[in-house]
This record gives C-alpha cells, sequence and structure tokens, in this order.
C-alpha cells in the first residue's frame, strides 16, 4: 500500500482513507474492467450466430487486452478477498462456457475446445502485446485470427490434454504473486 501510495502521489492516510484494505484497493482498481468483461460476454451471447458470438468474443477480449495491459490480470487472476469481483468473475465464465457450448452444437468450433485454452490464448497474447509493444500495436490480431482459425471445426488433428483445473488455478495465483513486491508475497505465502 506505501508503494501505491507513493506511485500516486499522495501519502499513506489518504490511500488508507479511501480504501481501507489492499482488497479494497483491489476491487476499485479491478471493477471497471471486470465490468467490460462481464459485457463482453453478454454482447457475445447476444450473437444470434455462435460461432459469431464466441470467435467475435475472442476477438474483443483480446483487443481490450491489448489496449489495456491490466485487463489481462482480470482474465487470469482469481478474486478470493474480493466476493463482488469474484461473483463477476464467475458470472463471466459461466457466461464463457455457455459460449463454448452454443459454439459446438452449432458444429463450428472444434470439439476438443476446453475453456482452459481461453487462458492459455490470453497469455500467449499478453507475450505478443508486451513483446510488439507501440512498434508493432496490431501484431496480437495476427496471433488472435490463427488461434480462432484453429479452434474453428473441422479439427485437423487431436490436441494434448488441456491443463488440469487445480494446476492452472495455481498457475494464475503465482502469476499474479509475481507482480506484487516480494514483502507483500512474503505476507501472502
Amino acid at each position: 500500500m506505501a508503494s501505491v501510495a507513493r506511485e500516486a502521489g499522495v501519502g499513506i492516510a489518504t490511500l488508507f482513507r479511501h480504501f481501507r484494505t489492499k482488497e479494497d484497493l483491489i476491487a476499485a482498481v479491478f471493477a471497471d474492467r471486470m465490468d467490460a468483461y462481464v459485457a463482453a460476454v453478454n454482447d457475445a451471447l447476444d450473437v444470434p450466430d455462435p460461432w459469431d458470438g464466441f470467435s467475435g468474443f475472442i476477438e474483443a477480449i483480446c483487443a481490450m487486452q491489448a489496449a489495456d495491459r491490466g485487463f489481462a490480470d482480470v482474465l487470469t487472476a482469481t478474486f478470493p478477498a474480493s466476493e463482488a469481483l469474484q461473483s463477476r468473475h464467475d458470472a463471466a465464465y459461466q457466461g464463457f462456457l455457455e459460449l463454448i457450448g452454443r459454439a459446438k452444437d452449432s458444429g463450428r468450433l472444434r470439439e476438443d475446445f476446453a475453456s482452459q485454452d481461453l487462458v492459455l490464448l490470453l497469455v500467449a497474447n499478453a507475450g505478443v502485446v508486451n513483446f510488439a509493444g507501440d512498434t508493432l500495436p496490431d501484431a496480437w490480431r495476427r496471433l488472435v485470427a490463427l488461434m480462432i482459425q484453429a479452434f474453428e471445426a473441422p479439427a485437423s488433428g487431436p490436441l494434448p490434454d488441456p491443463p488440469e483445473d487445480d494446476a492452472l488455478y495455481e498457475a494464475m495465483r503465482r502469476a499474479g504473486q509475481a507482480n506484487t513486491p516480494s514483502r507483500e508475497r512474503q505476507s501472502n505465502d
């Protein structure tokens, strides 16, 4: 919290007047981004064609990620300390599962696509966005187009099994910790 206050150019007391806990601050920072994630899922569910809804959702969240590098944290993080954020995150995830089911039922999404593939795509997209920076600001579009085409049925061959949910959750938790100062990380372990 002290480093956040310093970066914001305010005193620690001012920060604590507005945010009683670190969790309150995190919830405030991520609230708008989470709302955008939920809106993207809802917009995609409103699209009549299941494949267009699914692929449009993938493009939309990857575009959000490219425009706001912190957006990836919303998609690949968990928020156990903030019930409101976690609830919205879970609702958006359930909507994504519905998008997957609809796209598979339409015959356009390959049958072995798994929800974990979205996390892998977002991690890959974050790598492209970070690598390309302002020099190649639209490089992510090619990766996303390649991936959407790879997701489309018929599959040209089987995929390896997706990561186990528990292992993926642990990787997401560790990645989130890697973005926090070491003193804070030690107090959370």
